[in-house]
């Protein structure tokens, strides 16, 4: 891992030739302190509306499960809850074109983090998921690995969910999975997965699952960490709205503040970071000025 000084150098932009998009590349970033990960430069995906903000992030998840199944591994995905992503699950399940590609007898899903409640609540990002895709297509339930947040003890939820990775995955001590897709939202204070601004779980570097109080919520969240996000093949942000356009200008070209803006923390140590955003959410970049 690398580590050092938080400079953010200014976004350069990448031709595209798709009609209303453009693309950008960001330079490497570098952290410092107790959140020492290698970084990676993001590419930034502004799009015009939703129905190419969906199909791109389609594209993107499809043509990454195609690559890990020719390589002969298996395809795992970690999934994300709120509106945003609604979209994209409908065409996986809906549109012929996309849902013909996908094979889905090898996909394993998984979850980035869930609220503590039970499958059935309707905040659950597992309930999200099944109503949207997963009850829609051919996927085996042994494929499907939700988070037991129905627990009473939170804590024990995140144990059991980390027991479950480390047995799917093979894991020894100090390894953290490898998922072939992340699939990550980021919320108007600068918050992805449960990883809430000010929380405990922003430090945490050994263990993948965690219980996060998240105090302005008066409740616990169920969440990946950071290094388990980090290892990623693929991480796709889904931002959209303009009532997120300040946050994503702080996490993309701000300063280092990843206790205020926790979206900062997710840079894939060796792997792809791509975010997706609609006009909406870009209006406050210095390259759509």
């Amino acid at each position: 891992m690398h580590a050092s000084g938080g400079q953010v150098i200014p976004l350069k932009m990448r031709v595209d030739h798709s009609p209303g998009s453009r693309y950008y590349d960001k330079g490497t970033m570098q952290t410092e302190g107790k959140y020492a990960v290698s970084l990676t430069g993001p590419e930034i995906m502004i799009v015009p509306d939703a129905e190419v903000f969906s199909a791109r992030a389609a594209h993107l998840l499809v043509t990454q499960i195609e690559g890990t199944v020719q390589a002969g591994t298996r395809p795992t995905v970690a999934l994300t809850g709120g509106s945003t992503p609604k979209r994209l699950y409908h065409l996986l399940a809906h549109d012929d074109a996309v849902r013909r590609r996908i094979p889905w007898n090898e996909v394993h899903f998984f979850w980035g983090d869930e609220r503590h409640v039970p499958p059935e609540h309707g905040d659950s990002n597992y309930r999200m998921a099944r109503e949207a895709f997963l009850s829609a297509v051919p996927v085996s339930a042994q494929n499907i690995h939700r988070i037991h947040a129905e627990n009473t003890d939170a804590s024990a939820a995140a144990t059991e969910y980390e027991r479950q990775l480390r047995t799917l995955f093979g894991l020894e001590e100090g390894q953290f999975p490898r998922f072939t897709c992340v699939l990550l939202g980021m919320g108007a204070d600068g918050h992805t997965a449960s990883l809430f601004p000010g929380t405990a779980a922003l430090g945490e570097q050994r263990r993948l699952v965690v219980a996060n109080w998240v105090e302005q919520l008066q409740t616990y969240r169920i969440t990946l960490t950071v290094p388990v996000l980090n290892s990623a093949e693929l991480v796709i942000f889904l931002v959209s709205g303009r009532e997120k356009a300040e946050a994503l200008r702080a996490v993309l070209e701000g300063a280092w503040q990843p206790e205020r803006f926790p979206a900062q923390l997710i840079r894939p140590a060796e792997g792809r970071l791509v975010w997706i955003v609609d006009h909406a959410a870009a209006s406050r970049l210095t390259c759509e000025g």
